[in-house]
């Protein structure tokens, strides 16, 4: 694997454990914080630029299974992250989190870490 590769990999690891701690915050307080936003938003910045790394180290197209799971990654988290910004604007943080939002963050995280293993085993299986 090439170092630039290599860095977006783990780029998208520190990712992984950024999104992960505020999806998980969020979901035990039920409350948009401001520890949970810069958590999440803080995935969602590393997961873009780990993605952008991984497609300039890479000569083919990006339009691959392991890309479009990526791509799809990004969206469902970016579109969570949008969400939860626009709540806590609105809503502040000392109000309990509506149940639909809740459950498309949770979602959110699942799918991001289908697609996050789901592109881990197509690396593996690739080299």
């Amino acid at each position: 694997m090439n170092p630039i590769s290599l860095t977006g990999a783990f780029v998208i690891t520190f990712s992984l454990l950024s999104y992960g701690i505020g999806t998980i915050s969020l979901t035990h307080f039920k409350m948009v914080s401001t520890g949970v936003l810069v958590y999440i938003t803080t995935g969602v910045i590393l997961d873009i630029t780990g993605a952008a790394l991984m497609v300039i180290a890479t000569s083919g197209s990006p339009f691959t299974l392991h890309g479009i799971l990526g791509f799809s990654g990004v969206l469902v988290m970016l579109v969570n992250a949008l969400l939860l910004w626009r709540y806590f604007r609105e809503k502040g943080s000392e109000t309990e989190v509506s149940g639909s939002l809740l459950l498309y963050a949770k979602l959110a995280y699942l799918w991001w870490m289908l697609a996050y293993i789901w592109g881990s085993l197509l690396i593996i299986w690739r080299f």
